[in-house]
């Protein structure tokens, strides 16, 4: 089997990451990923390939864990690949985010307990076990969806817990009889000296992406846990960063001029002002009103805005922080910031709303392409294979966008008629609706084909969600 010829061009782009050789098993593992109903398991990923008679096995399975590519020279084509197809000037925005993979196994890299947050609620924190990816994505809008808002995933970082509780090999003697791992003897992970937080590992991406189109400038939005001093201290001179402000932060006036002749240290900052209450109730700053109709924020809400020092994070950095309430009381009032001192607050809050993409990405991955399907042990695998799946889902927006948008069919539902714009199972159904129609075509012009039963069974054989 094989993907339909439009898509192979943007394979083709890797072919300088890989080895002749490598570059055979990354076609066949690719056209099996995308075309596979089922888990991705490597083998299941061969026989959706049709290459189980291409080869021992364990080449396919040595690929993710042994080959000699590098997943960052990946990452540098397909991010040149993106920016100049959404992105050829102007502003880049980009997204930052976290996902959980859940995984069963306690031998599996880089696996631990973190927080899950669709089982947790407000008064119930819940935790699994699995794998925590930091993503840094793309935001692009796409002119055949004028309302959405896409995050094709650049680059990913797996996150590891500082230290943990391991169970012992053996029971312990007290235990002596029962299952192993119930009894057994708890010792704590030594500390990792080269641990880095979500944060740094947010900020070495940005660094990475921002050395690559020097000449560019970017804005990165992140929730709060992305807006702290490891992030705006650090930033690429190229690079502005959008975040939440805690409703506890304290906030700086900016510091006064020095006065000539007085002795000592320049101030750092100035007064303290007033907390998001003091703020929200102060008659002096009087509210604006702004109305809202984007991906991701459909609202009328009150606005003040105003430059301070959000000292924790910034430091003597001048920030731009919006005061956001609901009219209608539904949400609770929030502050964000901006390091673009020239944006306003319409700017900030639309920016920020499209970060909702970021989490579109992560179910689409996980649903469609597999995401917390491998079932890898080592370092290189584990870390490979889950890129593959974001790298697969920003090559079938990019190949959606180039050639599919043509060829894409929504299915006939009664129920659903006014669907006017394509989601990314359309677009994985388009792709492996061509590449199902390019592979019987020789048939198709033998006549020796029932159109009708043949129709069914693309529909079928394509069907992604």
């Amino acid at each position: 089997m094989q993907l339909t010829p439009t898509f192979l061009p943007l394979l083709e782009e890797f072919r300088s990451v890989f080895t002749q050789p490598s570059f055979v098993t990354f076609l066949a593992l690719m056209t099996g990923w995308l075309l596979s109903h089922r888990r991705r398991f490597i083998t299941e990923l061969i026989q959706s390939s049709d290459s189980t008679r291409k080869g021992h096995h364990s080449r396919y399975h040595r690929f993710f864990s042994h080959a000699a590519w590098c997943l960052e020279s990946l990452c540098a084509v397909l991010a040149r690949l993106l920016i100049t197809a959404f992105a050829p000037w102007g502003l880049i925005e980009l997204a930052v985010d976290d996902t959980l993979c859940r995984k069963r196994g306690l031998t599996i890299y880089g696996t631990g307990m973190h927080h899950d947050p669709l089982l947790s609620s407000r008064a119930l924190k819940w935790v699994s076990w699995g794998h925590d990816w930091v993503v840094l994505c793309l935001v692009i809008r796409c002119p055949w969806a004028p309302t959405k808002v896409w995050c094709p995933p650049l680059l990913c970082r797996l996150y590891r817990n500082r230290q943990g509780l391991t169970k012992g090999i053996g029971p312990s003697r007290k235990a002596k009889g029962k299952r192993p791992g119930k009894g057994g003897k708890r010792t704590r992970r030594p500390a990792d000296p080269n641990h880095r937080t979500r944060p740094e590992l947010a900020r070495e991406m940005i660094q990475l992406v921002a050395s690559w189109f020097p000449q560019r400038a970017f804005v990165v939005s992140g929730d709060s846990a992305y807006g702290g001093a490891s992030m705006v201290q650090h930033l690429p001179a190229n690079v502005d960063l959008l975040s939440r402000v805690a409703a506890n932060a304290a906030l700086y006036a900016p510091a006064p001029a020095p006065v000539p002749g007085k002795k000592g240290p320049r101030r750092k900052k100035g007064e303290r002002l007033v907390g998001m209450a003091g703020w929200a109730a102060d008659f002096a700053h009087h509210w604006h009103l702004l109305t809202f109709d984007q991906f991701g924020l459909h609202a009328t809400l009150w606005v003040k805005t105003r430059q301070c020092l959000y000292y924790k994070a910034g430091k003597d950095r001048l920030l731009t922080i919006v005061l956001v309430r609901d009219p209608e009381g539904k949400r609770p009032d929030q502050m964000f910031f901006c390091t673009r001192l020239d944006w306003d607050a319409r700017q900030i809050l639309s920016c920020y709303a499209n970060r909702w993409a970021i989490e579109v990405t992560f179910w689409s991955c996980k649903q469609l392409l597999g995401l917390e399907d491998p079932a890898n042990r080592l370092a290189k695998a584990v870390s490979r294979t889950a890129a593959t799946a974001f790298v697969l889902y920003s090559l079938v927006i990019l190949w959606f966008h180039q050639n599919g948008q043509a060829q894409c069919q929504f299915p006939y539902r009664p129920w659903y008629r006014q669907k006017a714009e394509p989601s990314f199972a359309d677009m994985l159904s388009t792709l492996r609706r061509c590449s199902w129609e390019a592979l019987i075509a020789p048939g198709r012009t033998q006549g020796t084909i029932d159109e009708n039963q043949l129709a069914q069974l693309i529909d079928f054989a394509s069907r992604s969600g």
